[in-house]
């Protein structure tokens, strides 16, 4: 089963890749390093690559917080339909 990891730690493992680079290792050679596949890295890449750790840490908190209101919306959503069939009397 795969381990979760968090943005902190993709972010963390990221910029120990580019500092391997910056040592004349190859993405491969890095990545087998530090025990991630290239795969890994390149989507890590494209999601998180130009973050900070303050700015991953925010978006997590936003992410969260959409669900939460996603979630209240949706409630309020069926509580207005519940509540509109029943005022027309089709029960």
């Amino acid at each position: 089963m795969a381990k979760r990891t968090s943005v902190e730690q993709a972010i963390k493992t990221l910029r120990q890749v580019e500092v391997l680079q910056g040592q004349g290792s190859t993405v491969a050679d890095a990545c087998r390093k530090l025990g991630i596949t290239e795969q890994t890295y390149y989507r890590w890449k494209k999601e998180y690559g130009r973050l900070s750790l303050d700015q991953a840490r925010r978006l997590k908190e936003l992410e969260k917080e959409n669900g939460r209101l996603k979630k209240l919306v949706a409630d309020l959503s069926l509580d207005n339909a519940i509540l509109k069939e029943a005022a027309s009397g089709n029960f």
